[in-house]
């Protein structure tokens, strides 16, 4: 890649999604700064997913970032007393981590200004999703508007973009692109509640979700499954 590429900040948190994202973003021609963050979840195999894909797919530099929300509670995905559902429930379900994106996406909004980078990439997704609010468009668009007003960068003109390429994609369109642009998906883990051994447990939202996007797709799932 030319020195003249145009500089990203990727969040990356080792799943499906995010790596595509990734992938899409290098095909677009972006020196890609990946993101991740350890904040109490209690699938923190994502990390080492994520360093894995970064360096698969050519981060210019890849960080991981330690912030803790478990403090707060409210969420499965951070509180070991709450079980994570392997039944599809109504309403937003209890796997939402609250204020989760407005946060990553501010520090990822900082480290853009700090790279002199206008464009920030996540996967979120609005078609084959869990219902979080904070991956709705309409939230993404008022992000992007909050990001042009509250930095030097936007005040001075320098435009940041908020890139969401997967929101108007299911689950097997995003895997059939990711695999078109050469996204290992045997590196990437997806699971809400992993064994010891790094094995996805086939039921949670996210393992549905995942598991049937394969099937979709027609190409086969290369997840390590507790109970297959």
């Amino acid at each position: 890649m030319g020195a003249e590429a145009r500089k990203a900040v990727v969040l990356l948190s080792g799943g499906l999604d995010s790596a595509t994202t990734l992938a899409m973003a290098r095909a677009d021609g972006f020196a890609c700064y990946t993101l991740s963050f350890d904040y109490g979840q209690r699938h923190r195999i994502e990390l080492a997913a994520a360093e894995r894909i970064a360096r698969a797919l050519g981060s210019a530099d890849h960080r991981l970032v330690q912030l803790d929300l478990s403090w707060m509670g409210g969420s499965a995905l951070t509180d070991s007393n709450i079980p994570v559902p392997d039944q599809p429930g109504g309403g937003i379900p209890i796997t939402y981590v609250p204020a989760r994106n407005t946060v990553f996406l501010s520090m990822a909004l900082g480290w853009a200004e700090v790279q002199g980078a206008q464009d920030i990439f996540i996967g979120a997704n609005a078609v084959d999703y869990s219902g979080y609010p904070d991956c709705r468009p309409e939230y993404m668009q008022a992000f992007e508007r909050l990001a042009n007003l509250g930095t030097k960068a936007g005040v001075e003109g320098k435009t940041i973009r908020l890139h969401t390429p997967l929101m108007q994609l299911h689950k097997h369109e995003i895997i059939r692109r990711g695999m078109a642009l050469g996204v290992d998906y045997a590196l990437t883990t997806s699971c809400y509640d992993p064994d010891a051994e790094g094995r996805a447990c086939g039921v949670c939202d996210s393992c549905r979700l995942r598991a049937a996007g394969f099937r979709a797709a027609g190409v086969p799932d290369p997840t390590r499954y507790v109970t297959r």
